[in-house]
């Protein structure tokens, strides 16, 4: 299992969100590229971005810190938030991101994510955020009837690299990741599924791990707090 530390981007600023709401922002630090090589120096092994303006606007917003991350380390990153066309993953692809996040797309346009994984093999996940179940789009803000393990079974076949799940009602909470359902997801599906939201201590992370079948963890807030030491957590 892989542990991905992950760097949330607001206005230019590493940010921790409280169940996805903007106006919940903790503001960690203000510069995400020291941020990022400070997780590499530690032993990450990959890194996980999120653009948060870009996710409800629609389009990159953070693009210089992303940049800057790229520059800033050697380690693998992979970025969502926002990317909803060929010509922007391309983009990022080209500048040397190893794996793009699609999210809204997939519920909106599928074709996109067949055609993009298609295009970039081993360089597409697709992002699967859920309320109880459900899938919401566009930064969390729209809510679907569109159920999350059947959105992943749709991209079976397609070769996508990775599922992250991420049950919004845990994230950034600190109350434990929802690993029942991100288990059960992992199960359903051959594609290899990342959990994410409210991955908050060591227990978290070992019980992940316990399932046998969860390809890797996503914490943030956790890691700024320093409920989980990075280098333990990477040793374990």
């Amino acid at each position: 299992m892989i542990l991905y530390p992950a760097i949330d981007l607001k206005d230019g600023n590493c940010v921790r969100l409280l169940r996805g709401e903007m106006d919940a922002a903790t503001v960690f630090g203000t510069d995400p590229a020291a941020q990022a090589r400070a997780f590499q120096d530690a032993g990450a092994e990959w890194l996980h971005l999120v653009d948060l303006n870009g996710a409800f606007a629609g389009h990159p917003v953070n693009g210089a810190a992303v940049e800057a991350i790229l520059a800033a380390t050697s380690i693998p990153a992979q970025l969502g938030g926002g990317i909803r066309d060929m010509a922007t993953i391309g983009a990022w692809i080209e500048r040397g991101l190893s794996r793009v996040i699609l999210g809204t797309v997939a519920v909106e346009n599928p074709a996109l994510v067949r055609e993009a994984a298609g295009a970039f093999p081993g360089k597409i996940a697709v992002g699967i955020d859920a309320r109880k179940g459900k899938v919401a789009t566009r930064g969390w803000a729209e809510e679907t009837d569109v159920d999350a393990t059947d959105l992943a079974r749709q991209f079976e076949d397609a070769g996508v690299a990775a599922i992250i799940y991420t049950d919004i009602d845990r994230d950034g909470a600190m109350g434990g990741p929802n690993t029942a359902a991100t288990e059960a997801l992992a199960r359903a599906v051959s594609i290899p599924v990342i959990a994410s939201g409210g991955v908050s201590s060591m227990e978290d992370l070992a019980a992940l791990k316990a399932t046998g079948v969860i390809a890797g963890a996503i914490s943030g807030r956790a890691l700024y707090d320093g409920a989980i030491d990075l280098g333990a957590a990477l040793a374990f």
